[in-house]
């Protein structure tokens, strides 16, 4: 790492900028830093030195290629045991809001950051090979960060997102290796557990409560295995139930309300665009369709 992209290492804990910083240190001697939480997340690669990392009253000893991420609100603090080794790390700090903006575009952007702060697991080794991987991306941030060429607000967006999604495949793809039975069985579940509770409120949120499992988790889980995502395939089975319904016989407007619709104007949209007919005009097909039997008979 050349010199001219180290940061002399100050104890401020709080931000400057608006959405994100990003430092290189490396330091021989360093005064101890308190336990200390911040309002924005904090990403920290660990390169180099004796040192752990105390986070929630847990005393983690560090190894090269460690990723540790610090949820808003959670104190920590870097315990130096000697300074014999040169203690060299990144730090990168980014907003909530920052991140929320990126995760409206795509949601996978925060599968780390709910699995750290629903798991309470803010550590995750790195072989040598795999933490290269991410020391180029964060040292490509930091020269942009540095630098004045021409479009550099936007290629310093691209290495941020480059960056997080990096880091979100790979942890998750780690924690998912040998779980393929345990996702089949996830998928099975959820696919039951839909059929029998149309009626109720089957969100993301409610689904992940059910289950206990992050929703970003049952998001993939069901769009691996069937290729739509979940509310779509929720909609589409609601709807199938009501067009059943109304084939027997029950007003839409009941049945809409009987399969988890709470509003006949978003049902009655809906139901056309995935028909190309409205509710009426499919009740009327039906009749026509009995009467056509009869007659036949």
């Amino acid at each position: 790492m050349k010199k001219k992209l180290q940061s002399r290492f100050r104890s401020r804990q709080y931000m400057l900028s608006k959405d994100y910083e990003i430092y290189y240190y490396k330091d021989h001697y360093l005064s101890k830093v308190d336990s200390h939480a911040h309002n924005y997340y904090e990403f920290y690669f660990f390169l180099e030195g004796d040192v752990s990392m105390e986070i929630a009253g847990t005393v983690y000893p560090l190894q090269q290629g460690d990723v540790v991420l610090i949820p808003p609100g959670t104190f920590h603090h870097a315990v130096i045991h000697s300074t014999e080794i040169p203690y060299r790390r990144f730090v990168f700090w980014i907003t909530e809001e920052y991140l929320s903006h990126m995760m409206e575009d795509f949601a996978v952007y925060g599968y780390l950051m709910q699995y750290v702060r629903t798991r309470g697991e803010y550590i995750f080794h790195n072989d040598r090979i795999c933490f290269n991987g991410i020391q180029m991306k964060v040292f490509r941030l930091i020269e942009e960060t540095k630098g004045e060429r021409y479009g550099r607000e936007a290629q310093i967006s691209l290495c941020i997102r480059d960056l997080i999604l990096h880091l979100n495949r790979l942890i998750y793809e780690k924690k998912h290796a040998k779980t393929c039975q345990e996702e089949q069985e996830l998928y099975s579940a959820l696919m039951e557990y839909i059929e029998d509770h149309l009626d109720e409120e089957l969100s993301l949120e409610a689904l992940a409560a059910e289950f206990f499992v992050s929703k970003y988790y049952i998001a993939h889980t069901f769009k691996d295995h069937i290729g739509i995502p979940i509310h779509q395939y929720i909609m589409k089975k609601r709807l199938d139930a009501v067009r059943e319904a109304i084939r027997s016989g029950q007003q839409a407007g009941g049945a809409c309300m009987q399969y988890g619709f709470k509003d006949y104007s978003v049902f009655y949209k809906a139901f056309k665009k995935e028909y190309g007919m409205s509710p009426s005009q499919w009740k009327d097909a039906v009749k026509f369709e009995k009467n056509l039997e009869i007659t036949e008979a």
